[in-house]
């Protein structure tokens, strides 16, 4: 049984019900990335991942008896817990999570969830470039670059023969996905 009164998680009021509305202000919207034995990532909305905000869930989650560990991400909105995984373990982690105002909702923000992952799966790959090549390079550079050979290669070896993907083809793509990735504003424009 939860502390909270609530015999399982499926109990637990949604957003949209009457009562936690007025009280949304107070809320952090959070979805359940993953759920292991004696480990929990959740994900927090964007609106929700201040420092302060997060360093609050973080420090009182630490002192909660059964949980061992807490890692955030403060960028990606993510809160590693590890618990003890006794019985009830988990359950106590969840009623201390809704005692701090974590309300349990679907976060991805307009993405699918596939496009959710994938998305924070190329900004991990692209930052572990920039380590690995001590901030010469990213794949806002690679990707195109790579397009690029490809292209001189197609035309070196095809010449200009109209086959599946020519030359001119690939050249554009490289030269369309480096004017995306290096936009002046910083945001990536639509050529629509």
């Amino acid at each position: 049984m939860l502390q909270n009164g609530y015999s399982s998680l499926a109990e637990v009021p949604k957003v949209s019900e009457k009562g936690v509305l007025e009280k949304a202000s107070k809320q952090i919207f959070t979805q359940v990335v993953s759920n292991t034995p004696r480990r929990l990532r959740l994900r927090i909305a964007q609106l929700h991942r201040q420092p302060r905000q997060m360093q609050r869930l973080v420090t009182s989650l630490e002192a909660h008896p059964n949980v061992h560990q807490v890692k955030s991400n403060i960028h990606h909105g993510s809160i590693l817990i590890h618990h003890d995984g006794k019985d009830g373990s988990l359950e106590n982690v969840f009623s201390k999570l809704w005692d701090l105002g974590v309300i349990f909702e679907d976060i991805t923000e307009g993405k699918s969830e596939a496009a959710a992952e994938i998305s924070n799966a190329v900004v991990d790959l692209n930052k572990r470039v920039q380590r690995a090549t001590n901030n010469v390079v990213d794949l806002r550079f690679l990707f195109p670059l790579t397009l690029g050979i490809l292209s001189i290669r197609q035309l070196i070896i095809k010449g200009l023969q109209f086959e599946i993907i020519p030359w001119y083809v690939l050249a554009w793509y490289a030269f369309d996905s480096f004017l995306k990735l290096h936009a002046l504003n910083g945001k990536p424009s639509t050529s629509e």
